[in-house]
Order: C-alpha cells, then sequence, then structure tokens
C-alpha cells in the first residue's frame, strides 16, 4: 500500500490526541476519522490498525529507534512532530516496509534501527513495550514463567466476540443469517472445556467489519461481548424469577446476559455511579426486547434501600484492566502504581459495603478483568476474614489472556446469614 502523508499526519495527529490529550484509543482514532470523510475503508483502516499497533508497541518501537531514550515516562507531550514521523518510519522499517522518499525520512538509519531493534529484544520490558513498574509488579504477583507467557499474549490483536440474543433469535439460525449474508462470523472452535457453557450461544469474527450497521445487530439479535465476560452471568446460578443486582453494571452488558439467562422473568436492577452509561444501558435494553432491568443511579440511600433484596448480586468491580489490555493498549501507559493501589481501595470498599444487598442465601460474584491475585484472589480473602460469620466461599475462576480470550476473575460467595 502507498503511504500518502495525509494518512500519516493523520495517524501522527490520534497519537497525540492519545498520548498528550489522555483520550482513550478508541475515541481518539473515532475524532480524527471523523474528520475526513472522503477518506475510503482502506484509508480509515490503516490509520486505526497503525495507531493502535504503534501505541501497543510505542516502548519497543522508541527503543528501536533510540536505545538512550526513555519514552515510558515521555510518552507524547514534548515530542516534536519530527520526532513522531521518525517513530512512524521505525515502526515501518520494523514491520519490513520500505519508507517514501520524503524529507522527514532522510536521516533514518535502518541498519541501526535494526540493530536496536535486536537488542531490544533481550530484554522483556522492552521486547514486551511495558512499563518498568507494570513488569515488576506483574512479574512479582504472577511469577516471573507466567508474566513471560501473559505479557506476551496480551501485545496480540484482541478477537471480536459475540454473544447471541437468544430472548430473539437461536443460534443456528443467526448463523444461518450471517451465512446468507456471506459475512466472516465462524463458530466458536476453541476446545478447551472452560467455554464449553457459552460456545453454543457465541460467535467469532473473523474478519473485521462494523458490526453496528448490521441489520441484525440494529434489531438486537447479537451482542458485541468477549468470551470471558460472557463466563459471568453463568456464574451467578441464575434462575428465572430471581431478583438480581448488577450493582457496577456500566452500560449493561452482563445485565442483559443475565436477562437472557432469565428468560426475562424476574427484577434485574442495574447500577452505576454513570448516569450516562445507564442511559447508554436502557437503549440496549429496548433493543434487546428486554423488559425486566431497571436502572438505578447510586447515591448514598442506595444501600440501605436495597438492602437484604438480592437472591444474586454482581460486583464487576472497577479495577485495573490489565486482563483487557490487547484492546485497550493506552491503558498500560496511562496507568500507574498509585492507581492500582486506590483502585484496591475502592474495590474492598464495594464488596464490603454493596454485599449488604444480598439475602441470606443468595449468592454474590466478585468480577474484574484484572490478572492481579491483589486484585482478585487477595480481596475475597480479605473479605471473608472479616465476614467469617455472615460470607462464604463457594468457588472461584481464574481467566489468563493465554487461554484466548480476555483476562479475568471470578468468585462467587454465599450469603449464610
Amino acid at each position: 500500500m502507498k503511504i500518502h502523508r495525509s494518512l500519516v499526519q493523520a495517524v501522527i495527529e490520534t497519537l497525540q490526541h492519545i498520548f498528550v490529550a489522555g483520550v482513550y484509543a478508541d475515541k481518539a482514532v473515532e475524532q480524527v476519522l471523523k474528520q475526513n470523510l472522503r477518506w475510503g475503508s482502506r484509508d480509515r483502516r490503516f490509520i486505526a490498525e497503525t495507531t493502535y499497533e504503534m501505541v501497543r508497541w510505542w516502548r519497543y518501537i522508541s527503543t528501536s529507534l533510540s536505545p538512550s531514550t526513555n519514552t515510558q515516562d515521555k510518552l507524547g507531550e514534548g515530542i516534536s512532530i519530527s520526532h513522531y514521523y521518525r517513530l512512524f518510519a521505525t515502526f515501518q522499517i520494523l514491520k519490513g516496509f520500505d519508507l517514501p522518499d520524503w524529507e522527514e525520512f532522510l536521516d533514518i538509519d535502518k541498519e541501526q534501527i535494526l540493530k536496536n531493534a535486536e537488542q531490544a529484544k533481550q530484554t522483556r520490558k522492552y521486547r514486551e513495550s511495558i512499563p518498568d513498574w507494570l513488569d515488576e509488579l506483574a512479574s512479582k504477583e504472577l511469577g516471573n514463567d507466567v508474566w513471560e507467557k501473559e505479557a506476551h499474549e496480551l501485545n496480540k490483536e484482541a478477537q471480536v466476540v459475540l454473544r447471541v440474543n437468544t430472548l430473539k433469535i437461536l443460534p443456528e439460525k443467526l448463523k444461518n443469517l450471517f451465512d446468507e449474508k456471506n459475512l466472516n462470523v465462524e463458530s466458536f472452535t476453541n476446545t478447551s472445556p472452560l467455554w464449553g457453557e457459552i460456545k453454543r450461544g457465541a460467535f467469532i469474527l473473523s474478519k473485521r467489519q462494523n458490526l453496528h450497521q448490521l441489520d441484525e445487530y440494529k434489531q438486537g439479535l447479537f451482542e458485541i461481548q468477549d468470551a470471558s465476560s460472557q463466563l459471568i452471568a453463568p456464574y451467578l446460578q441464575l434462575e428465572p424469577g430471581m431478583t438480581v443486582i448488577d450493582a457496577c453494571a456500566g452500560a449493561g452488558g452482563k445485565s442483559l446476559h443475565i436477562a437472557a439467562m432469565m428468560k426475562n422473568k424476574g427484577k434485574i436492577f442495574s447500577m452505576d455511579v454513570g448516569e450516562r452509561k445507564l442511559i447508554e444501558l436502557k437503549k440496549r435494553a429496548d433493543r434487546a426486547g428486554v423488559s425486566i432491568i431497571k436502572t438505578q443511579l447510586i447515591n448514598d440511600n442506595t444501600i440501605n434501600t436495597f438492602k437484604n433484596t438480592a437472591d444474586r448480586l454482581l460486583l464487576d468491580v472497577p479495577c485495573s484492566g490489565l486482563g483487557v489490555i490487547r484492546r485497550n493498549p493506552d491503558a498500560k501507559w496511562k496507568l500507574n502504581l498509585e492507581f492500582i493501589n486506590q483502585i484496591k481501595i475502592t474495590q474492598q470498599y464495594i464488596i464490603s459495603t454493596y454485599s449488604q444487598m444480598l439475602k441470606p442465601g443468595g449468592i454474590m460474584v466478585y468480577a474484574t478483568c484484572s490478572i492481579l491475585p491483589s486484585e482478585n484472589q487477595d480481596q475475597v480473602e480479605v473479605f471473608l476474614k472479616s465476614q467469617k460469620n455472615n460470607f462464604e466461599f463457594i468457588s472461584d475462576r481464574k481467566v489468563l489472556p493465554s487461554e484466548g480470550f480476555d483476562g479475568f476473575y471470578m468468585a462467587a460467595i454465599k450469603r449464610k446469614r
């Protein structure tokens, strides 16, 4: 593909949005693509894919260009436009592509970049493009061998997984609709027993496309939801007619899955501290044909109002998001130890206080999209020690990125009294 200057400028502008302005990568790409509607699908794909890959491999690229420059702390602010061009050139060389004969690339030493890259590969934090603090923390918590494998897996492109909305259509019928339109959607082929309970109703997108424009999506026949996330609802041991609280519901992907598993019978209270997310949840519920969800903006009275009311309680708590870095690669450059330490305080507060909404005999699931034991098993252990007379551990499940999809953790806990 011939590289046009306008496309490279668009990539650089998007990188500046991400690293300097702090915009999330998906929003930054969306903003830039909206600026020029004349770009064709190929150009738009080049901008999006190049941006994501450069963000993912930012430290490896920077080190390959200049090993003496520590760019993990100087991510974007203060970097000149000419240096962005050199970083782009380095990325192209590492991919094996030739550079156009532009003035910005005249001082690029291809052989030196390739030599630097080989040297960088000898050290994991450069090879896998990871900040120092994250490499040290994850290695300490997971063990060096496990982290070596997971760090590599987190740099792979995330698969797009669909969940069939069984309230409206059977999986086989939806697959037939996809096949009739020659859409690039495949049946779930991962043979691990881990995915046995969801694989019949999950499909994999084999070639990226705009799913939101499909009639099947607009009709609410499917949702976009990673396979690991789809394990959460079954872990609640749901039955139609139950009262369920999804206390950190966000935009409601898991609430919708819960509703489908309950056959749209019972009550679901989907709660969050963000009103915008709950507004989006209502729209999604309407599209999915779900009538049992009621949204609740969390306030100072929420816990008391719903005390002892839930048969099932889902606490998908705020976390570092380290298990989903494949789809949010900019997160590893925006996170820091201070944030993780603070979010662990929030997690313990949520499980300790929100658990009051569960009935005696009810089951709650504590979940994160992190792979760090300090956010997962350790938090559950702290809670159970403080509540040993009232709650008991049932089981937990750790899903690592190397198992094929997002990293997740879930623990089922029963209230005794």
